[in-house]
C-alpha cells in the first residue's frame, strides 16, 4: 500500500461528520430501542436506507446489478453484515449503554484480520498486526472481567452479543472481497446489500415482532429511525465513498478510532450514560491495538507503513476499507 494521503481541512471535516453520523447509530438506535423490539428497529433502518440508496443511485446514473449471481452475494452479505450483527448489536444494547456498545463494534478490524488469516487464510500476520490483535483482545478481556466482577449489573450478555456481531463483520469483510471480481462497485453493493437485508428482516420482524400489534411508538422514536436510517446509513455510505476516493482508504480508516468518542459522547451527553473504569480501561486499550493494526505507530520517517492494509471500518454495516480505493470492496 502507497503512504496515506495528506488529508486537508475539507477532509478531516469529513472524517468528523462521519465518525458522528457512524457514532450516532449507537445512539438513534438506544432511543429507538425504547419502545420498539430489535428486529423491527432493523426492518426499518434498512428498508428506508435501500429506499435513499436507490434514489442516490439513480440520480448518479449508476445501474442496478440484476443478476442472480449478484442478487444471491448480496444475500449473503445482507446476512452477514447486516441482519444477524444489527440485531445482536441492537438486542445487546438492551444490556448495555451505547457507549460501550460502540467500543466494543470497535474490535471488527480484529476479528477481520484474525478470520482473514486463519478460516479464509488470506493474509500474513506482521508484528504491527500481532500487537493490534494482542491489545484488542487484551481489551476485551478486560471488558469482559469487568462485566464479571460487576454482576447481573455489567451487562455480560449484551458484551457477548456485541462481540458476536463484530465477528459476523469479520466473516463478511473477506466475504465481501469477491464483489470485485464480480464487477459490483461499492455503491451498487452498499445498496444490494442493504436491499437484500430488508427482504430477510421483513419476514422475520413480522413473524416474531408483529409489529401491528406494539403501541404506536412516539414523536422522538419515529425521529430517531429516521435519523438512523437515513442519517446515519444513507449519508453515512455517500459520505464514506466520498471520502476513500479523496483521502484514501487508510486516513478514512481512522474512523474506526473517533466513531466510539462521537458514540459516547451522544450517550452521557443526551441519554445520561456513564461508563465505568474498566470500559474506559477496555477502550484505550482497543484503541491502541487500532492504531497499532494501521502502522502508523510504526511508520518511518519518509515512508508507508509496513505494508499491512489498513483495517477494515468498524462501523455497522460499512463497506470494508481493507485495501486502498481502486481495490476497495463493497459490503
Amino acid at each position: 500500500m502507497s503512504e496515506a494521503r495528506a488529508m486537508g481541512p475539507s477532509e478531516w471535516g469529513m472524517l468528523g461528520l462521519l465518525s458522528l453520523l457512524w457514532g450516532g447509530s449507537f445512539f438513534f438506535s438506544k432511543v429507538a430501542l425504547a419502545e420498539l423490539p430489535p428486529l423491527t428497529v432493523v426492518l426499518a433502518r434498512v428498508a428506508l436506507a435501500a429506499l435513499a440508496l436507490r434514489l442516490f443511485l439513480a440520480l448518479r446514473g449508476i445501474p442496478v446489478p440484476a443478476t442472480a449471481a449478484a442478487w444471491r452475494a448480496f444475500l449473503a452479505m445482507g446476512l452477514l453484515n447486516s441482519l444477524i450483527p444489527f440485531t445482536l448489536i441492537f438486542w445487546g444494547q438492551g444490556f448495555i449503554s451505547s457507549g460501550l456498545a460502540s467500543i466494543l463494534n470497535a474490535t471488527t478490524p480484529v476479528f477481520s484480520i484474525l478470520v482473514a488469516r486463519f478460516v479464509a487464510r488470506e493474509e500474513g500476520l506482521p508484528l504491527n498486526r500481532v500487537a493490534g490483535i494482542a491489545l484488542g483482545l487484551a481489551g476485551v478481556a478486560l471488558l469482559l472481567g469487568g462485566a464479571a466482577f460487576r454482576g447481573a449489573e455489567g451487562g455480560l450478555p449484551g458484551i457477548l452479543a456485541c462481540l458476536g456481531a463484530a465477528l459476523f463483520y469479520g466473516f463478511a469483510n473477506s466475504y465481501g472481497r469477491r464483489f470485485r471480481a464480480m464487477g459490483i462497485s461499492p455503491a451498487q453493493g452498499a445498496f444490494g446489500q442493504i436491499a437484500a437485508t430488508a427482504l430477510l428482516a421483513l419476514p422475520l420482524a413480522l413473524a416474531i415482532d408483529r409489529p401491528w400489534r406494539l403501541p404506536a411508538p412516539a414523536a422522538p422514536v419515529w425521529a430517531a429511525l429516521a435519523g438512523l436510517a437515513l442519517l446515519s446509513t444513507a449519508l453515512a455510505y455517500i459520505l464514506f465513498f466520498r471520502l476513500i476516493a479523496t483521502a484514501g482508504a487508510t486516513n478514512t480508516s481512522l474512523v474506526t478510532l473517533l466513531v466510539p468518542v462521537s458514540a459516547i459522547l451522544l450517550g452521557a451527553g443526551i441519554l445520561g450514560e456513564r461508563l465505568s473504569p474498566f470500559h474506559l480501561g477496555g477502550m484505550a486499550l482497543i484503541g491502541l491495538g487500532l492504531l497499532a493494526l494501521d502502522g502508523r505507530l510504526l511508520r518511518r520517517r519518509g515512508r508507508g507503513h509496513d505494508g499491512a492494509p489498513a483495517p477494515a471500518s468498524s462501523h455497522p454495516g460499512a463497506p470494508t476499507i481493507a485495501r486502498p480505493p481502486a481495490q476497495d470492496t463493497p459490503p
